[in-house]
């Protein structure tokens, strides 16, 4: 059971009403920037019309984000700020998929996020009495696969190769090639991926 908290904590309090959004965070772009990006994201990326990933591609690109050749993203997904954003080669992108990427998210090549995927660069200061940012990168190595509605926290690394099995809650760094679950996220198995010809892969 939960030890109650000593007389002299009780009398703090959290005042949101101070909360300076200037302090720990950077937008990167001016403001004229932002509401561009936001309307263009609205019309091509949040709506449930399936836009070409070619043609998401190039707008991601031309709003400063690195990506690779090869993406494939469906609709109905909410990048927080392009400009913050690494992709390689050949990734997959979830629909529904939210990216809040106040400080960079980088993704490796061949990286699959599932649907609904949460990826947090950001967050606040829970001993802060007024809630400051505490934002942090996310790096997702190569070859990870992100089941549907994985949650993965600000700092977090996700070794090369590793897996998040559904619901799973990502707070520390992943080893490469552990397959993972659970909130919050414990290694659950190892991922053994066949040789390529494998008769035994794809059912045949």
């Amino acid at each position: 059971m939960a030890q109650p908290a000593a007389p002299e904590l009780l009398q703090r309090r959290v005042r949101l009403d101070l909360f300076d959004p200037t302090v720990g965070h950077d937008r990167g772009r001016s403001r004229a920037t932002l509401v561009a990006w936001y309307l263009c994201k609205w019309f091509f990326f949040l709506t449930a019309f399936p836009w070409p990933s070619r043609l998401k591609r190039r707008l991601l690109v031309m709003f400063g984000a690195e990506v690779g050749e090869g993406l494939h993203m469906k609709p109905r997904v909410n990048i927080h700020f392009p400009w913050k954003l690494r992709m390689g080669e050949h990734c997959w992108v979830g629909e529904r998929t939210e990216i809040l990427n106040l400080e960079t998210v980088t993704m490796g090549s061949h990286v699959a996020l599932a649907h609904d995927v949460y990826i947090a660069a950001a967050g606040h200061d829970i001993t802060s009495p007024v809630m400051d940012f505490k934002n942090r990168p996310v790096v997702i190595e190569d070859g990870c696969w992100i089941a549907t509605r994985v949650f993965i926290g600000p700092g977090v690394r996700v070794g090369h190769h590793a897996v998040a099995a559904a619901c799973a809650v990502l707070v520390k760094d992943v080893a490469p090639y552990a397959v993972m679950g659970g909130n919050p996220a414990k290694q659950i198995g190892v991922r053994d991926i066949r040789p390529p010809g494998d008769a035994a892969r794809d059912g045949v």
